[in-house]
């Protein structure tokens, strides 16, 4: 959990402002900017699938001392880099670096709670993580004040440290029965099971919801409140944290006693959709705050079953390569998803039709929530711990 916190605080106390950074001391046009925060978002989203595979094959608690290793080169490099290739290999370092440690460090959890406290573990990992997303851009406005090499210099000691308390107090890897899965053994196997494929496609388009926190919402407070717009984008930012912070655990203990794993998720999605309703009637500060509440509330809600139920699906075999390939598949979501939000926003602009990317947004949760709630039906979720079906 601490983990988790710390890696949060040290990632978000530097990304959201390396876009200024970029565009203004260094100066680079906006194709160079877009193309190193592209970099790493690619070397991450995109391999997380062999950053499980590898977790799988050579333990759990070795990729995640790698990966802060590695973000730790990736964040010193980003202090001092002032080319386009050395900020490039930065940011492809700091990518990469998600993508070893991210499925490792939900496996670890996994393994350590168990089927009974899987769930519990989930969302109080999931309240540490809010916090640290709530806590780093703090930690890095403050850090501002000085400049943008002390935010990632900061940044870079956060996780160094981070990789020195890994080796000294991350327990080690219970070994496995039987050999090591090869790393394409392992894909074949986790590509084969289909259970687990049908709900990464269903649960895609919540991704593609929680997303636009960073694109449709900062967009629209940007057309509503015209200079004010970035500070509203930054309350909108502690209203989502603070959501996840405070709800999440009633939460879960409510979904626990009245719902099954399946029902929960379905339900988390359908209130995602839900969520953008409020928009289609008023665009105002209100609407986005209500919308980013409920869109933080339904995440919550969802989030330790939808975990859990990636577990199960596994059957407790391969589980970092089932999770690397659920946020790969995710992530390829976000990206179509980001893309065609982005057109539909032009296009509705121009039509006049501004409650058009909303009304989208909420059947794209309705929908979600359908095909969850019909995976669960067809008992297709309901996959014993003891083998994937």
């Amino acid at each position: 959990m601490v983990n988790q916190f710390t890696i949060n605080a040290g990632f978000y106390m530097l990304m959201p402002y390396l876009a200024a950074h970029l565009a203004g001391p260094l100066g680079l046009a906006g194709w160079a900017v877009g193309f190193v925060l592209g970099v790493r978002n690619l070397s991450q989203q995109g391999l997380f699938l062999l950053g499980g595979a590898l977790a799988d094959r050579f333990g759990r608690k070795p990729l995640i001392i790698a990966g802060c290793a590695l973000r730790t080169g990736g964040f010193a490099l980003l202090a001092v880099a002032g080319s386009l290739p050395a900020l490039v290999a930065a940011s492809a370092a700091t990518g990469f670096a998600g993508a070893l440690f991210n499925p490792a460090v939900r496996a670890t959890l996994a393994h350590a709670a168990g089927p009974e406290r899987r769930v519990a573990a989930f969302a109080l990992f999931n309240v540490f993580y809010q916090a640290g997303m709530l806590a780093g851009p703090l930690i890095g406005l403050a850090l501002l004040a000085a400049d943008f090499e002390a935010v990632a210099t900061c940044a870079a000691l956060v996780f160094g440290a981070l990789t020195l308390l890994q080796v000294r107090l991350l327990p080690p890897d219970q070994p496995s029965e039987g050999a090591p899965v090869r790393v394409l053994e392992a894909w074949r196997s986790v590509l084969g099971n289909r259970r687990f494929l049908a709900f990464s496609a269903a649960m895609t388009g919540t991704y593609v919801l929680s997303f636009q926190v960073y694109l449709a919402l900062p967009l629209q407070a940007g057309r509503a409140l015209g200079d004010r717009g970035d500070a509203a984008t930054t309350g909108l930012f502690a209203v989502s944290a603070l959501a996840g912070v405070l709800g999440q655990t009633r939460l879960t203990g409510y979904a626990r006693e009245r719902w099954g794993p399946g029902q929960a998720v379905a339900r988390g999605a359908a209130l995602m959709g839900l969520a953008f309703v409020p928009l289609l009637f008023s665009g105002g500060l209100t609407a986005l705050l209500l919308t980013t509440a409920l869109l933080a509330v339904g995440a919550a809600l969802s989030y330790p079953f939808e975990m859990d139920t990636v577990v199960r699906l596994s059957g407790d075999r391969l589980v970092a390569t089932h999770y690397g390939l659920y946020n790969t598949v995710c992530g390829l979501g976000i990206a179509l998803g980001t893309v065609a939000t982005g057109a539909l926003w032009d296009a509705a602009d121009g039509a006049g039709l501004l409650w058009l990317p909303w009304a989208f947004m909420a059947a794209t949760g309705l929908a979600c929530a359908a095909a969850v709630a019909a995976l669960e039906r067809s008992g297709r979720l309901a996959v014993p711990v003891s083998g994937a079906g």
